[in-house]
């Protein structure tokens, strides 16, 4: 007993430090119980004045991003719209088809007031796009220096699948380098089927493809006709110009989900399809 005792005695000074232990405690305790430390539901009246001006400043700056985030449009050749960049450029699906069916039929556009008649698109919209337009110089004026008249008076019409890269070079700005790589695309795709095609060798400009067209022209095409997109493998289809193996590939798994494709506008409904290519690729393709 006199041993369990001595646990209990202190001198002055651990008396003093167990005394200011206990009222240290007992000071968090009562802070705890009567203090509210929790975060107010409600911000103070400056607090709300500063979030809503730091609210307007994100509100303006999503609206200068949004006036930002148009199209960039560079100069281009009404001519040669395609039906993606039509899209692009605000034109219905309606208005792209007759500017097609128009030059399908070897016509050219050569003015704005021409582009509207032809397409029907609406005045405000030609505005838009007029300040754009690139017309060649001799479309506009159809007249060429007398030397340049002279030197495609002298080119007989030839058959622009049976060209040769020295024949090709006699029209001005087809030099060596681009009449060995037109010769090079034909034999690639297995020959012209459209002389549109010629847009689609690279670095050639709208001008200079028109000049290409004055003296060549497409009085042959490759034999076999179009192939059946209903019953076309995916090696054959692949091998179509504008095609690769796993789209192909993708848009027969699609035919086969859907039992059969009825119309060329389904292909959209596949990921990432080059839509813009479509009258391309309907030179090689026929649904039945």
């Amino acid at each position: 007993m006199k041993n369990w005792r001595s646990h209990f005695v202190f001198n002055k000074s651990e008396r003093n430090g167990i005394f200011i232990l206990v009222l240290i405690i007992l000071i968090l305790q009562a802070v705890y119980l009567f203090v509210d430390l929790s975060p107010e539901d409600e911000l103070s009246p400056e607090r709300q004045e500063e979030v809503a001006r730091f609210q307007a400043m994100v509100d303006s700056i999503k609206r200068v991003a949004a006036a930002n985030d148009t199209l960039k449009i560079y100069p281009f050749n009404p001519n040669f719209i395609t039906d993606h960049k039509g899209y692009m450029l605000g034109l219905s699906v309606e208005e792209i088809d007759r500017l097609h069916a128009y030059r399908a039929k070897d016509q050219w556009v050569n003015s704005a007031r021409e582009f509207q008649e032809i397409t029907g698109v609406s005045d405000s919209l030609l505005e838009h796009l007029a300040p754009y337009f690139k017309f060649p110089v001799f479309s506009n004026t159809r007249k060429s220096t007398p030397k340049e008249n002279d030197r495609f008076a002298n080119l007989p019409i030839q058959d622009l699948n049976e060209a040769t890269p020295d024949a090709l070079m006699q029209v001005n700005g087809v030099g060596e380098v681009l009449s060995k790589r037109i010769v090079k695309y034909r034999e690639s795709i297995g020959g012209f089927r459209d002389e549109v095609q010629l847009n689609d060798v690279y670095g050639l400009t709208p001008e200079v493809v028109q000049r290409i067209l004055v003296s060549f022209r497409l009085l042959t095409k490759p034999e076999g006709g179009k192939q059946d997109l209903n019953n076309i493998s995916v090696v054959a289809l692949s091998e179509i110009p504008g095609f690769t193996y796993e789209l192909a590939r993708e848009v027969v798994e699609y035919r086969e989900q859907k039992n059969g494709i009825t119309s060329f506008e389904e292909l959209n409904n596949i990921k990432e399809f080059p839509m813009e290519k479509l009258k391309r690729i309907q030179l090689y393709l026929t649904i039945e």
